[in-house]
């Protein structure tokens, strides 16, 4: 028999089958407050810089239709944006600031002894006649940052002496007003060195300076061959021959005398080489201390 319905039938329906019961939320905060640490961080940051780009395009849409038809006021649409991105910036930093517990991490009074403690000990080493230190402490440190090139570059600077570098920049009568870098601190330094990646030179080169191991210098070497074999380089006749007009500015790289300390306290040196090692220009001494300008 089937379970049609039946006229004049005023049963009542069934009843309908329960909802599936869903998980309980879990106790515990929720939102931004559930993402732990710097991932909280991270979400704050992100919401609000989506809802700052959405509200400042609604508004820049009718700054911009009404620049169009006034063009005078483009200066105050300048100003505005300038405001706008300046107050974004300080609401973003307190959000994040909020966020992270509402203060930043203060010293305790232990900290504060602690430290005090450790420059008394450095003074004290200081006065001690007795004390001897054969390396800076930042030795270590600086040796678990190099790679093995780095390694080799630095021994190549120690033992055979500051390297010659060049920019190759636009030449002619226009490069007399404004020379445009073209090819920024070539040289021979991974071939010399003997560097398993020769390519990373330049990631090399800033890293060593980063660390304050080498320094960059506008000096010239006294042997102008060293820069005769490098301007003969493929890839700095190729920097040459890309434009019409080209010069080649000469410059140098030294180790820091930081640097040096560093290399003949890390490095074993025969006892012959270590007193005739080339010498490196101070800083202090040259014109101008350069920052790197390797590409």
């Amino acid at each position: 028999m089937t379970d049609e319905a039946i006229p004049g039938d005023v049963s009542p329906a069934p009843a309908p089958a329960p909802a599936p019961a869903t998980a309980a939320a879990p106790a515990g905060p929720v939102g931004l407050a559930a993402v732990p640490g710097v991932a909280r961080l991270a979400a704050s940051a992100w919401w609000h810089t989506t809802d700052w780009t959405l509200r400042t395009s609604v508004r820049a849409g009718r700054r911009l239709a009404e620049v169009a038809v006034r063009p005078e006021t483009a200066v105050d649409l300048a100003q505005e944006v300038r405001e706008a991105a300046g107050g974004y910036i300080r609401d973003l930093l307190e959000t994040t600031t909020s966020t992270n517990g509402g203060r930043t991490r203060e010293l305790s009074p232990e900290d504060h002894a602690a430290l005090r403690a450790q420059g008394a000990e450095l003074l004290h080493k200081s006065r001690d006649v007795h004390y001897e230190e054969d390396g800076h402490p930042a030795y270590e440190r600086i040796l678990s940052e190099l790679a093995p090139d780095e390694a080799r570059i630095l021994r190549l600077l120690l033992l055979s002496g500051p390297q010659p570098a060049i920019d190759v920049r636009t030449g002619g009568p226009l490069g007399l007003l404004r020379s445009r870098l073209i090819a920024p601190g070539l040289s021979m330094i991974g071939a010399r060195a003997g560097l398993r990646y020769v390519e990373r030179v330049p990631a090399y080169l800033n890293n060593l300076y980063r660390l304050g191991m080498i320094w960059f210098s506008r000096e010239t070497q006294r042997d102008p061959l060293r820069y005769q074999v490098l301007e003969a380089q493929p890839e700095v006749i190729d920097a040459i021959h890309s434009v019409r007009q080209a010069k080649v500015v000469r410059r140098s790289v030294h180790l820091t005398p930081f640097g040096e300390g560093f290399c003949r306290v890390c490095f074993a040196l025969d006892p012959e080489v270590a007193e005739n090692l080339p010498e490196h220009a101070s800083p202090e001494k040259a014109r101008k201390p350069q920052p790197p300008t390797v590409a």
